[in-house]
């Protein structure tokens, strides 16, 4: 499950209705606590969102041995600036959505420019700039210190509404009976 796939199961039971007189600000806040909390991989990490609204999200990942990929040079492993990425990106998503959908990350491009400054928390911040029926599309940059030095810069694309891509998606693997025609060979 990626950050931006978060899960149906807990989202859907806190989201389907949005409490009375709570505002659309507060409700966004709520998805992105459900993220942060319903996704083992984001509360393992200790992701916390600090900033979120009009299409944009602000994450963050605190500096701790656990995440350390290089035990030599205390650098934070790439792997946890990529899910740090990922998941701000989906909450920028829900934050530029007027309603709320469940999705998932169809790509992600991360280019890295630098190591992680060790003993420092990562920041990411995305911005979901256009919403399609079907597709979002997002840039953000990770960054310890400023965000105009980056550790790492991402855009990602996002299915809205994955449930209908789920069922899409089995059509994308040929059946048994298919590769028996052709040989066992996935044309």
């Amino acid at each position: 499950m990626t950050g931006a796939e978060t899960g149906s199961h807990f989202r859907r039971h806190a989201l389907d209705a949005k409490p009375i007189g709570m505002s659309d600000h507060e409700q966004t806040k709520l998805i992105a606590t459900a993220m942060n909390e319903g996704s083992p991989q984001a509360k393992a990490l200790g992701f916390t969102t600090l900033e979120i609204g009009d299409a944009v999200a602000l994450l963050k990942v605190p500096y701790r041995p656990e995440i350390i990929g290089d035990p030599e040079t205390g650098v934070i492993a790439g792997g946890v600036v990529t899910t740090l990425l990922d998941h701000a990106s989906g909450q920028a998503v829900h934050a530029a959505m007027e309603t709320w959908t469940s999705i998932a990350t169809l790509d992600l491009r991360i280019d890295y420019m630098r190591a992680a400054e060790p003993g420092l928390d990562v920041m990411a911040r995305a911005h979901c700039y256009k919403l399609t029926r079907s597709v979002a599309f997002v840039r953000a940059v990770a960054y310890d210190r400023d965000p105009e030095d980056p550790i790492a810069t991402g855009q990602a694309t996002f299915m809205l509404d994955s449930s209908a891509g789920k069922k899409a998606g089995a059509n994308l693997k040929p059946s048994r009976q298919q590769r028996s025609k052709t040989g066992g060979v996935d044309q």
